[in-house]
């Protein structure tokens, strides 16, 4: 996958899922209190570039890992 393309999916995808996962966390931790949305943000705005970083680290050795994976399963890759 070309450096540009593969930064983009990492920005894509971590962003979505921290949004997720922060959100939860800060609900249950939370509740709702009159704070809730800066709680919130602040959270994510923490968590997403170490999940971006992460990543972009580990992208490529869980494509290969997949890719083994899927050969073993049915042969193909």
């Amino acid at each position: 996958m070309p450096r540009k393309a593969r930064l983009i999916l990492i920005v894509l995808m971590t962003s979505v899922m921290v949004l997720m996962v922060t959100l939860i966390a800060t609900l249950i931790n939370l509740g709702l209190p009159s704070d809730f949305v800066v709680q919130w943000m602040k959270a994510y705005f923490i968590a997403w570039p170490i999940a971006a970083a992460t990543g972009y680290l580990v992208m490529p050795s869980a494509r290969r890992l997949t890719d083994r994976i899927l050969t073993r399963i049915d042969g193909t890759a």
